[in-house]
């Protein structure tokens, strides 16, 4: 059997934060790493518990969840951060991506939607609200030839450019190998790449970096 993902779940708000650890702790192969009402104790929570995943809500008193995303990373790159939160702005997504979040989830989302995000970014995945990805797709896609030309520097291959794609619909490295026909060394290989030619040091980043620079149709 697979080790338990353990997750500490960070909210000021009594209710919201008692009704997600009853919602996680109802399934098998989740476990409660800890609860914390502010972004310091998330921090300290962080370096006593060492969670595979923490539900951060953005806005906190004593440290807010952006600043506790900032400090937790960069003390532990491995643990993963979802920011959870009622406010769907576009800096808010931004600054929490730069951050190195992993994910950017609303409230409003369903017990069913919450647990399928979570085994997404347990699988490697990232995510973002669509409505956010629809904005930037409108923007890309009013923007001329010349000037996303111009925006980075940065050559992909064909394939990679695929795999990029696939990134930002939120494909593990799973689903991306059975969509490529290739083996999951090989995307590792091509992310790699895509990773060094951008100069980000994970998905979250790349994705970033693929909307702001207009890489991608």
């Amino acid at each position: 059997m697979s080790p338990k993902y353990r997750i500490v779940v960070a909210d000021d708000q009594t209710l919201i934060r008692s009704s997600l650890v009853v919602v996680l702790e109802n399934q098998h192969d989740i476990e409660i790493a800890g609860q914390a009402v502010n972004g310091h104790e998330a921090i300290v929570l962080a370096a006593e518990t060492q969670p595979h995943l923490i539900l951060m809500d953005i806005r906190m008193p004593v440290v807010d969840g952006i600043e506790a995303t900032r400090r937790i990373l960069s003390e532990f790159p491995d643990i993963k951060i979802v920011a959870l939160t009622t406010f769907e702005e576009d800096e808010l997504i931004e600054s929490c991506m730069s951050a190195g979040a992993v994910g950017y989830l609303l409230k409003d989302l369903t017990s069913e939607e919450l647990i399928s995000s979570i085994r997404l970014i347990r699988a490697g995945g990232s995510i973002m609200p669509t409505s956010y990805v629809k904005r930037w797709g409108r923007k890309i896609g009013s923007e001329p030839v010349h000037h996303r030309e111009e925006k980075a520097d940065v050559h992909l291959t064909e394939r990679e450019r695929e795999e990029l794609h696939l990134l930002m619909e939120g494909c593990s490295n799973k689903e991306m190998a059975g969509r490529m026909y290739v083996s999951e060394t090989t995307i590792k290989n091509h992310l790699s790449s895509i990773f060094a030619k951008m100069e980000v040091r994970d998905r979250t980043q790349a994705v970033i970096f693929a909307i702001q620079n207009v890489l991608v149709n």
